[in-house]
């Protein structure tokens, strides 16, 4: 447990949307800062217009040791002989250094199952005969997985599984149908509030989104929630998918996915206000959490 094909990220890292809205100069700044506080990894989504691999080799080249984790690349942006060879070439330009991580979000072809997509995407991947110079090291691929299906296959056909906004329960159960070797990496969201009302109240807006998409509300439903839960964004949800207090709690809590099998554990700060930085958040969760 804990490497990827050999690569260790270390216990926890960082995951943030950040910089899907900062300037090139702005992000080139915050990404030094966090690798000279000694964080191994960074997760970065696709979501907000960034193209996945551009993003990744950006950051990459910003830095000098720091590891960026794709989590996720959408299928659905890209056929699977683009994304074979833009991870290819970063595997050979950083190498041991990126993770590519594949994942379902994004749109979709009609009918089209997330399952037998993701199936058929890793099939043409492994099938293809190509010209590019393979890397000295590996190329890592893992992918984002939820039910028992989609984990399985995460952990039969790629390094392991990726998780975005699950609780501790669920973190157990993919590490027993993974298995003990297959990496875990699990997202979860921070709150520096210690205010019920008010951490609750941004956790909610944080997790509107998520509450009210077909797949993720399939998710929570799987993770033992009531529809009523789900619909009203309840406190035990919420408190289940954002851990908010001061730091001495929100470091316990971030431990109980390790207790529960992950091997490491990327951590997204929520709350920021408008014009704002992380940057002093990673800090202090750095000097926490890092050994």
């Amino acid at each position: 447990m804990g490497s990827i094909d050999g690569l260790d990220l270390g216990k926890f890292g960082i995951y943030t949307f950040d910089f899907e809205v900062q300037p090139a100069a702005q992000i080139r700044a915050s990404v030094r800062e966090l690798e000279e506080q000694g964080w191994q990894a960074l997760w970065i989504p696709e979501l907000l217009g960034r193209d996945a691999f551009t993003h990744a080799g950006y950051l990459l080249s910003s830095t000098e040791r720091l590891c960026v984790v794709n989590g996720i690349a959408q299928i659905w942006s890209r056929g699977a002989r683009w994304a074979y060879g833009a991870g290819l070439l970063l595997a050979d330009a950083y190498p041991d250094r990126h993770v590519l991580g594949l994942g379902f979000g994004g749109g979709q072809g009609p009918g089209t199952k997330p399952l037998a997509a993701m199936t058929a995407y890793l099939d043409e991947m492994d099938a293809l005969q190509t010209p590019n110079p393979l890397p000295k090291t590996p190329m890592r691929r893992i992918m984002a997985a939820y039910g028992p299906k989609m984990l399985e296959l995460a952990g039969r056909r790629t390094g392991g599984a990726q998780t975005y906004h699950v609780n501790v329960a669920h973190t157990a159960q993919a590490r027993e149908i993974l298995g003990p070797d297959a990496f875990l990496g699990v997202e979860h969201a921070v709150l520096f509030e210690s205010d019920p009302d008010k951490a609750r109240a941004i956790a909610r807006e944080h997790l509107h989104i998520y509450l009210n998409s077909p797949y993720n509300i399939a998710k929570f439903r799987r993770l033992g929630y009531t529809e009523q839960e789900i619909a009203d964004g309840s406190d035990r949800i919420v408190d289940d998918l954002v851990f908010w207090g001061d730091l001495d709690t929100v470091v316990e809590k971030l431990h109980g996915h390790v207790t529960a099998g992950a091997d490491h554990v990327a951590v997204q700060v929520i709350g920021i206000k408008p014009g704002e930085s992380a940057v002093p958040y990673w800090r202090m969760l750095g000097e926490a959490l890092l050994p």
